[in-house]
């Protein structure tokens, strides 16, 4: 295997699952539910991992436009919202296309901190590059954020504990479209050996009130002002 990690401190991965602006964002055209809590928890654990020199490995979902016929409008290659989350992204960081290859660097782990890899479909594993990578990468825990619970993270998870890797599924730090099925989603991977856990288990407590990337109402706090000013002058 040529990608294993050696050093003891790299033992771990992080998995940042299309932490894109499609998703994450107020105005993204396929933005979860409650997006402001997740980009949060996203934030601390990126942090975290930086923090504690824990290598990233990062998907990212992109659609040819196809002069706008596609029946996918979100993730479109080369707009706004098929870019990732700027602070989901290191500066010493290599990027591959979606183009069906399976050739990997030797030794990127040792020259870059965040592997960024670029899919066409939800189940990364049906990337063969990505396949490749988590398939062959030798690590004693797989740490996973992102979107969707009920999609590509759930796909991730499965795919990883059946090529029998360690899986731990930061919920708090996974955002969803459908709320039922996101529970069911958390279910399933915890039922076939996911761990799940919170962002604060795993990286303290964060007092972080603004996500510092959305402009939404929300993100921004104004509906909390807007109640304070209120219930100040009744």
């Amino acid at each position: 295997m040529i990608l294993q990690l050696v050093r003891s401190r790299r033992k771990r991965i992080l998995i940042d699952i299309d932490t894109q602006k499609d998703f994450l964002l107020a105005d993204g055209h396929a933005c979860i539910r409650n997006h402001r809590r997740v980009l949060a928890h996203i934030r601390r654990v990126v942090a975290w991992a930086r923090a504690q020199d824990i290598p990233i490995i990062s998907t990212a979902e992109v659609h040819p436009d196809n002069n706008g016929e596609n029946h996918i409008n979100y993730c479109i290659d080369g707009t706004e919202g098929q870019r990732k989350i700027r602070y989901t992204l290191a500066w010493n960081r290599i990027s591959f296309p979606a183009d069906g290859n399976t050739d990997l660097p030797r030794d990127m782990f040792w020259q870059y901190d965040q592997i960024v890899l670029h899919k066409r479909c939800v189940d990364p594993f049906d990337e063969p590059r990505i396949d490749r990578l988590l398939s062959e990468l030798k690590a004693t825990e797989f740490i996973l954020i992102g979107a969707t619970a009920e999609g590509a993270v759930k796909a991730t998870a499965l795919g990883l504990l059946q090529r029998s890797k360690n899986v731990i599924v930061i919920s708090d730090a996974v955002g969803c479209h459908n709320k039922d099925e996101a529970v069911l989603a958390f279910r399933k991977m915890e039922a076939k050996g996911a761990k799940l856990i919170e962002t604060k288990r795993l990286a303290g407590v964060s007092h972080l009130r603004q996500v510092g990337i959305c402009h939404c109402e929300s993100c921004q706090g104004l509906n909390r002002k807007t109640t304070s000013h209120h219930d100040e002058s009744q």
